[in-house]
Order: C-alpha cells, then sequence, then structure tokens
C-alpha cells in the first residue's frame, strides 16, 4: 500500500471528522454511549443510512468504538474511544466558533440553537 501524502495536516483531520454529521455524532459521544436509535433522535434530519456510513467510518478510523451486546433482540452501542477522545478539545472549539458565529449573524442564539443538552454550556 502506498503512503498517502497531505499537504497540510487539517487535510489528515477533515479526512477522519469531515463532512456534516461526523462532528455531531462525535460531540453527541462525548456525553456518555448511545445506541444507533438515540443518536437518530438526536439528529432527526440525518437519514438512517447516513448515519450507519457515518459510525462504520469513525469505527474504520478507531475514533469510536462499537459494542455489540450478545442478546435478543440485538444490541448495539457506540462509544468514543481513548483515540476519540484526543478530539475533544477540537470539538469543543468547534462548537465555541459556531455559537460565536451564530451570535454575530443572527443575533441571539438561543433564538437559532435547538435546545440540547449541547447546547447547555
Amino acid at each position: 500500500m502506498e503512503k498517502k501524502r497531505y499537504n497540510i495536516g487539517v487535510e489528515a483531520t477533515l479526512e477522519v471528522i469531515g463532512g456534516k454529521w461526523k462532528c455531531v455524532i462525535l460531540c453527541h459521544l462525548t456525553h456518555g454511549k448511545k445506541r444507533t436509535n438515540e443518536l437518530k433522535r438526536l439528529m432527526p434530519n440525518i437519514t438512517q443510512k447516513m448515519l450507519t456510513q457515518q459510525l462504520r467510518e469513525l469505527e474504520e478510523d478507531g475514533v469510536i468504538n462499537r459494542i455489540s451486546y450478545n442478546q435478543v433482540p440485538p444490541k448495539v452501542e457506540y462509544e468514543l474511544s481513548e483515540y476519540g477522545k484526543s478530539l475533544q478539545s477540537i470539538l469543543d472549539s468547534l462548537c465555541a466558533w459556531g455559537e460565536s458565529h451564530i451570535t454575530k449573524v443572527y443575533g441571539d442564539k438561543n433564538e437559532v440553537l435547538e435546545e440540547s443538552i449541547l447546547n447547555q454550556k
């Protein structure tokens, strides 16, 4: 396998956490393990297919762990891996910048942000 080449480190970061949903998934997982249906409920605009795809990619990159319980009905949970926890400061910075941006563009962020555990900081 040929080594991948990057022009700048942020390319490697975005390769793992880039896209519309991966950071949102990771932010939700910073608050503990979640089942697929919990994540879907927290992100009502994501399709089931996209959620499954994003979870698989994050798992392949070693950022999240998929925990499968041997029971009927089947139970699967997702959590941040130790490696994924190293993204915490990046995720916090992205949230803080986004809130500042919302305030700059819209004024009162509470009129724009949905009620969520992620928005209670």
